[in-house]
């Protein structure tokens, strides 16, 4: 087996919902369902949350995960990118744990409805081919496909195909499928951090489509509204 590193991003200073990664959410505070679903999967080696905020590493690792150290302050500002989040993370364990995995998955606790089975599936197909990325997708609406989209130019409505107008796709049903990045997670190999031009994917991306009702994404209070009674109803689906 990988070894494969759980990063769960989790800085205190959330300014849409206020303390939103500890905030009561279906029973839990919102980061336990992703440190959760990490641990339940059953394939990941160690769950780590990198955060700046003592009460949500308390609550982090009240749930099972490890806090080993606490993030620095220059690295939890509005601005804060995610990539020089986990680069400090994964350093910071090779650094001073001498420990590197093989392969990192990133988990951000405003996607509390991914289950361990999405985890597990991720895995496995990193596992079986050896690729430098796994990413959640969810399926793009048939009225929102690229053969539909259009461009304006001086008023000009152009498909952003380059197709011609009396070629455009006429149904719905004949539209190739397509899928957008849903956030759900991220697993690469941690040496993508570190290249010359870092990223989370590399070259050889693989992707895992996640079904629309486990497709959740936290991010304004209406959002919060939304997602917690759908969230309900996948528990108990489950029981």
């Amino acid at each position: 087996m990988k070894k494969v590193l759980c990063l769960i991003t989790a800085r205190g200073g959330s300014k849409s919902i206020p303390r939103k990664n500890i905030k009561p959410f279906a029973g839990k505070p919102l980061i336990a369902w992703s440190i959760e679903t990490a641990i339940k999967s059953g394939l990941v080696d160690r769950t780590v949350v990198t955060t700046d905020d003592q009460e949500i590493a308390d609550i982090s690792k009240q749930h099972g995960a490890e806090v080993p150290f606490m993030r620095p302050a220059e690295l939890a500002l509005d601005t804060t990118p995610s990539l020089p989040v986990l680069q400090h993370a994964v350093q910071w364990l090779k650094d001073n744990e001498n420990y590197y995995p093989d392969y990192v998955l990133l988990l951000e606790p405003t996607s509390p409805a991914r289950r361990p089975f999405h985890v597990k599936a991720a895995i496995e197909i990193a596992e079986k081919s050896g690729c430098d990325s796994v990413i959640a997708l969810g399926a793009v609406p048939g009225h929102y496909n690229y053969h539909w989209q259009v461009a304006l130019e001086d008023d000009k409505a152009l498909l952003v195909t380059g197709t011609a107008w009396p070629q455009v796709i006429p149904r719905r049903q004949e539209l190739p499928k397509t899928y957008f990045r849903n956030g759900a997670f991220y697993l690469f190999r941690p040496d993508l951090l570190f290249a010359e031009k870092p990223s989370l994917y590399g070259s050889d991306v693989r992707g895992y489509v996640v079904e629309d009702k486990y497709s959740v994404d936290i991010d304004i209070a209406r959002d919060w509204d939304e997602a917690e009674p759908k969230f309900l109803n996948i528990l108990a689906e489950e029981r």
